[in-house]
């Protein structure tokens, strides 16, 4: 939402309009890029609504898939933190474009519980802004990061890869100290050996690439 003072009339005289609908390139609108964007899809709502006073108001939704540097240490009880930027590198925050928070951190938090559930992998826990000036080449550009919090659903992990791996080597420790004879004991540590393999495989296809060291149920 910004504001223009040279867009603005009386409704008495248009016959109590107070707001019409117009395409976004009517008038100036602030540029503005998400700075960890990958790929998305971008929105067709290329409309605004301009007030009587002079308000304009662009509300656009769009899809997009952001980078995100996850640590798994604690995989499946792991709880990621990734950051969305929203800046404008066109104007210097200094003398042109200052961008502020219509709503507070709680209140975009609250929607997002609300409106954004899914049934997938993550649940969504916490959400948190900050409005900071960034500087590059001597010049200051106005930034929104939002801080997102995630965590893991640990259900599915814990049915296919926790229990069956405990499982095997509860085996593994019965029949190491049982009365079984030699041969008997090796070739059930070979069963062992191709269900551990089996089950690391499974892990290795279900972890992200993008953290720099393995889980704890992978090293051990």
């Amino acid at each position: 939402e910004w504001k223009n003072t040279f867009a603005t009339w009386d409704p008495r005289d248009f016959c109590n309009i107070s707001e019409v609908v117009l395409p976004l390139d009517t008038y100036w609108s602030p540029p503005v890029f998400i700075l960890e964007r990958v790929n998305g899809q971008d929105s067709d709502m290329n409309y605004m609504v301009l007030m009587h006073n002079g308000t304009f108001n662009s509300t656009r939704p769009f899809q997009v898939t952001l980078t995100c540097s996850l640590i798994i240490l604690k995989f499946p009880f792991d709880t990621q933190t990734c950051n969305l930027s929203i800046a404008s590198y066109l104007y210097s925050a200094v003398t042109d474009l200052v961008m502020k928070m219509r709503r507070t951190a709680f209140e975009s938090m609250k929607d997002s519980q609300s409106l954004l559930l899914t049934d997938g992998e993550w649940k969504f826990t916490n959400l948190s802004t900050t409005e900071h000036t960034e500087i590059m080449e001597d010049r200051g550009y106005s930034v929104i990061t939002y801080q997102i919090s995630m965590e893991r659903r640990p259900t599915l992990y814990i049915l296919n890869l926790i229990l069956p791996t405990c499982a095997l080597y509860m085996l593994d420790m019965a029949v190491l100290f049982g009365p079984s004879s030699l041969e008997e004991k090796i070739n059930f540590q070979i069963a062992i050996i191709l269900g551990s393999s089996m089950l690391a495989v499974i892990l290795n296809n279900s972890l992200p690439t993008s953290s720099d060291k393995p889980p704890v149920i992978g090293t051990h």
